[in-house]
C-alpha cells in the first residue's frame, strides 16, 4: 500500500517536472507537482480515516457556514461604513465556517454511497430489485413462486454467487455436485420466466470475505431485497436494515390452518419418539404426531387434532385417534 502511494506521489512530481520544462521552470514545476501530490495523499488519508460521507458533509457544512458569514457581513458593512471590516469578516468566517464544518461532520456520518444511489432511484424500482442467495437457487422453489406470478421484477445475481455455485457443482462429493448442478439448472429456468429479468453484475467487495456479508453489502448498495431461506443470513440482513423475503416463512404462512378439535384422515407412516405414538404427514409436509397410533402404522387412520405447535423449524400437529376421542367423550 505504501509503495502505491509513493508511485502516486512520484507521478505528480514527474508531471510537474514535465510541465515546468515546457515553461522553462523545471524546479518550480517539481515543487508544484509535489505539493499537489501531498494534498491528494492528505485527502485520500482523510477520506479513509473519516469516511467519504463525513468529508463531503464537512465540506458542505463549511461552504454553507461561509455563505452565512458573507450574508451577515454585507449589511453590517453597509451600515457601519467608518469601521474597518477586515477583522469582522475574519471573525464571522471563522465562527460560521467552523460551526458549519462541525455540523457537516456530524450530519455526514450517515451519508454513504449507497444512500446516494438510493436518492437517484425511484421507490418503485427499489421494490422490484431482489438478490437471491445460493441456498434459494439450489432449493428451486423460487422458480415455482415466480412462475405463479407472486414475485416479479429484476433479480440481481452477483458473480461471486455464480462462482460459489460453480465450486459446488465441481465438488468431489457427489451430493454437493448434484446440488450445484441443480442450482445452475434453476438459474436457467429463472432466466426463461417472462415476469423476471435476471441481471448478472460484477460488483464485488474484496475486503469482505464471507459471501453472506457480501450479499448484504450488495443489497444495501442497490437498495434491494434479499430472497433467502438461510436463517443466519436473514438475521444478519435484518440487523443492517435490509429487507428479507424468506421462502421458509412464506411456506409456513401458506400452510392450511388447523384448529384443535378438527378431524382428519392421516396415513400413519412410522413410529413416533414417545411410547405408542404414530407419525403421519399432511400433503404440505407438516408432521402429525398421533397418540396410541403405533398399531395403525402403514394404515389410514381417522384422527382428532388436540393441539398445534409452531416452532422456528415449522409446525407440528398433535392428535389422537378418533376412536379414543369418542371413548373419552
Amino acid at each position: 500500500m505504501v509503495l502505491y502511494k509513493v508511485i502516486f506521489f512520484l507521478v505528480f512530481v514527474a508531471g510537474g517536472y514535465i510541465i515546468g520544462l515546457r515553461e522553462a521552470m523545471a524546479s518550480q514545476g517539481i515543487l508544484w507537482g509535489a505539493g499537489i501530490g501531498i494534498i491528494a495523499l492528505i485527502i485520500e488519508y482523510l477520506t479513509t480515516m473519516l469516511g467519504f460521507g463525513t468529508i463531503v458533509g464537512g465540506l458542505a457544512g463549511l461552504g454553507i457556514g461561509l455563505l452565512f458569514a458573507k450574508l451577515i457581513y454585507l449589511p453590517i458593512k453597509e451600515i457601519f461604513t467608518n469601521i474597518d471590516g477586515t477583522y469582522i469578516a475574519l471573525t464571522f468566517n471563522a465562527l460560521f465556517g467552523y460551526s458549519g464544518l462541525l455540523l457537516g461532520f456530524r450530519a455526514g456520518k450517515d451519508f454513504t454511497l449507497s444512500n446516494i444511489v438510493k436518492a437517484f432511484r425511484s421507490r418503485t424500482d427499489e421494490s422490484l430489485i431482489k438478490i437471491i442467495d445460493t441456498s434459494v437457487i439450489i432449493d428451486g422453489r423460487i422458480v415455482d413462486v415466480c412462475e405463479a406470478g407472486f414475485i416479479e421484477g429484476t433479480f440481481i445475481i452477483p458473480q461471486f454467487i455464480l462462482h460459489e455455485l460453480q465450486l459446488i457443482a465441481d465438488s468431489a462429493d457427489s451430493l454437493r455436485r448434484a446440488r450445484g448442478r441443480r442450482g445452475l439448472d434453476m438459474l436457467h429456468k429463472i432466466q426463461k420466466i417472462s415476469t423476471v429479468t435476471v441481471k448478472i453484475v460484477d460488483e464485488d467487495f474484496p475486503k469482505i470475505k464471507e459471501v453472506d456479508a457480501k450479499l448484504v453489502a450488495l443489497a444495501r448498495l442497490h437498495g434491494a431485497k434479499i430472497i433467502t431461506n438461510d436463517f443466519n443470513l436473514n438475521k444478519v440482513a435484518e440487523l443492517q436494515g435490509v429487507t428479507v423475503l424468506n421462502l421458509n416463512e412464506l411456506s409456513n404462512a401458506l400452510k392450511p390452518v388447523v384448529l384443535p378439535g378438527e378431524k382428519m384422515s392421516i396415513f400413519i407412516a412410522k413410529e413416533g419418539k414417545e411410547s405408542n405414538q404414530g407419525v403421519g404427514y399432511l400433503d404440505d409436509g407438516t408432521m402429525v404426531v398421533v397418540d396410541n397410533a403405533r398399531r395403525s402404522i402403514n394404515n389410514q387412520a381417522d384422527v382428532t387434532v388436540t393441539s398445534v405447535l409452531q416452532t422456528t423449524a415449522g409446525r407440528m400437529i398433535f392428535a389422537k385417534l378418533k376412536e379414543d376421542g369418542d371413548k373419552s367423550s
